[in-house]
């Protein structure tokens, strides 16, 4: 009876452990307020530091991907020079002078757009009807993957007297334009005499380049946040018409306060440019001035 008794006592004590020892485990399955907040902000601070890092990552890809771009127009522009003799004209016009085909349009066969090119009708107008679809192509390696763009976009015409505007058609968007100089394209009708490498109704040789291929850009880039860009051409009642096709070099790329004419990217520090030595660099936007312009003139004065 004894032995009954103490055995039973045991046991009791024992379930009474068990049953502490569960309950204690239970108890500690869930994250107290005060670990759950310390694990947010371990999560917080790794995402501080990692997601900046993975968006400079892909930005630099985006670069990358920008310069190859740039590098393949440059060897489309050498194809031609070597085929042509001279860089393509900075804009040519039709037979009635309403509209004005780009620089990059004697590019595409050098650029294996062969199809595009054959259905463009540069002896027409752009709104002729076989000019229809190309006013609604934009072609990828003319477009910066960094910038915000959209394939097309509405050109509008422009009264600044009469302070009056109106709606032309769509053009297809572009990210790089031609060089200019150190003038406005869009200053005048007909444009001034432009001291860069495309101009009106101008070629431009290698041996007219007097500071040297290496020292001279051709091309760059343009946010379409500036002002909308397109690789085809123009109605020369366009509002900024030729700046839609070429852009001017006289303060830096990416200024706030410049002219819509000038160059810009989305690429941190400054804007990519092609070389006429076929190399592509980025420009930076505290770049000189007077240094700047340099770089954008076939002469040295």
């Amino acid at each position: 009876m004894v032995k009954r008794r103490k055995e039973a006592v045991q046991e009791g004590r024992m379930k009474r452990l068990h049953d502490g020892n569960s309950s204690r485990l239970l108890r500690r399955t869930g994250f107290t307020v005060l670990e759950l907040m310390a694990v947010m902000g371990i999560v917080s601070t790794l995402a501080a530091i990692i997601l900046p890092a993975v968006g400079s990552a892909r930005e630099a890809a985006r670069r990358m991907q920008c310069v190859n771009q740039l590098k393949q127009v440059g060897i489309a522009l050498h194809s031609y020079h070597e085929v042509c003799g001279s860089f393509p004209a900075g804009w040519q016009c039709e037979s009635t002078s309403s509209s004005a085909y780009g620089w990059a349009v004697p590019l595409l066969p050098y650029v294996e757009q062969n199809a595009i090119y054959e259905q463009t009708d540069r002896n027409s107008v752009l709104t002729h009807p076989t000019n229809t679809r190309v006013r609604a192509t934009a072609i990828g390696l003319l477009l910066c993957p960094s910038d915000l763009t959209e394939p097309t976009f509405l050109l509008s015409w422009e009264d600044e007297v009469a302070n009056t505007s109106g709606p032309l058609f769509d053009l297809p968007s572009a990210s790089y334009i031609g060089v200019f100089g150190t003038l406005e394209a869009d200053e005048t009708t007909p444009a001034p005499p432009g001291d860069g490498t495309f101009v009106e109704h101008r070629t431009v040789r290698l041996v007219d380049l007097e500071r040297g291929a290496s020292n001279t850009t051709i091309t760059g880039e343009r946010t379409m946040a500036r002002v909308p860009s397109t690789w085809l051409g123009v109605d020369r009642q366009g509002a900024d018409a030729a700046c839609r096709l070429v852009g001017n070099m006289l303060t830096s790329p990416n200024c706030d306060t410049c002219d819509e004419c000038e160059f810009s990217s989305r690429h941190p520090g400054g804007a990519n440019f092609l070389w006429a030595d076929g190399r592509v660099s980025l420009v930076s936007e505290n770049v000189d001035s007077r240094e700047y312009q340099r770089m954008s003139r076939r002469s040295e004065y």
